[in-house]
């Protein structure tokens, strides 16, 4: 055999025995099978200085190791395949024997909890829950509600305006009144959701926080009805033997109103960490509903009356939950979050 197609069969076994990879094998087949610049494409060109005697017996040469390269090659890439397959599956084999791994459960927000909670309480009382726009027009937002121009309430500095004559919602108090637009009384109702305030955030307020109104419309309903009805409310939220006070207030759209407390369930109204040593915890702000919202939305406060009532949802979560600073309700935290379920 010509001596250079020796070198050139052995240089091949040698760079075969290195290949450990499909891109080094793909390398190697370029290298000795290129059309243009492999090795042995340069060999058939020697051809043309072989006299004719040496040249059949040199093609035959050529051809011989042009085939023995491309069997090996083809050999080779069976083989790095079978042992690519082989390790794939031995890395996802499962061991049926191993227990398990539990999946990780999705879980309630707190505020979501104890909004149900207070949904449960008040269907079961006959309230339905009503929901509405989050962005109002000032009659909504203020007019309806015995709020005139001018008042504090409807300055920049506390209200979010959209524009002149809409704004986020400062109270659920506006799904009241579309409640009462579509529905006579009687009527009980409650409207849990977002209301939005311009107040600088700190461990007891949030410019966005979550609240419930409910009101209650009919013919002789007196003060007794609301404070029977949040006695029981407590009762059903906190626990049983618990006590409500009312202390005077006021508000634009009830007359009279009071601030609602109740007595701390945590030391039984002797004064502890809870209650900031007071004996009592505030609930929220009620009273009886103000003839002029009444006669905005078309009811005769001749004929009716009712009672509304305002509590903070997110107050409720931190009190239940005893957690000091409510912003951690909305900052996302999972490692907070997945405490609650």
């Amino acid at each position: 055999m010509d001596q250079k197609l020796q070198s050139l069969r052995e240089q091949f076994r040698d760079d075969l025995n290195s290949v450990s990879s499909a891109a080094e094998l793909a390398g190697l087949r370029d290298k000795y099978l290129g059309r243009k610049s492999g090795l042995i494409a340069a060999e058939k060109k020697r051809v043309g200085s072989l006299s004719s005697d040496e040249r059949a017996e040199f093609g035959r040469e050529v051809n011989e190791i042009s085939a023995e390269v491309e069997t090996e090659i083809a050999r080779l890439n069976e083989q790095l395949a079978s042992e690519a397959e082989t390790a794939g599956l031995e890395r996802e084999t499962v061991d049926i024997t191993l227990p398990g791994a539990r999946p990780r459960r999705g879980h309630l927000h707190p505020i979501t909890l104890v909004r149900q909670r207070i949904e449960d309480i008040f269907v079961s009382m006959g309230y339905t829950v009503a929901d509405g726009p989050e962005i109002e027009t000032s009659f909504y937002n203020f007019d309806a509600l015995n709020i005139p121009a001018g008042h504090p309430a409807r300055d920049s500095a506390d209200t979010f305006y959209v524009s002149e004559d809409l704004a986020l919602r400062s109270q659920t108090s506006t799904v009241q009144i579309h409640t009462m637009q579509r529905q006579k009384p009687p009527l009980r109702v409650i409207a849990p959701g977002r209301v939005f305030r311009r107040d600088t955030p700190d461990p007891t307020h949030n410019p966005m926080f979550f609240q419930v109104e409910g009101l209650n419309v009919d013919r002789n309903i007196t003060l007794a009805d609301l404070k029977g009805t949040l006695q029981k409310f407590v009762e059903m939220m906190f626990g049983a033997n618990l006590r409500t006070r009312f202390r005077p207030s006021y508000f634009p759209f009830t007359e009279p109103s009071a601030e609602v407390d109740f007595s701390c369930y945590g030391c039984d109204g002797k004064g502890c960490r809870l209650c900031k040593g007071s004996g009592w915890i505030e609930l929220g702000g009620s009273g009886m509903v103000h003839p002029n919202v009444l006669e905005k939305v078309g009811i005769d406060p001749e004929e009716f009356s009712g009672f509304a009532f305002g509590l903070g949802i997110d107050r409720m979560a931190g009190l239940m939950y005893e957690i000091d600073d409510i912003r951690l309700l909305f900052e996302n935290e999972v490692r907070f979050l997945k405490q609650f379920s």
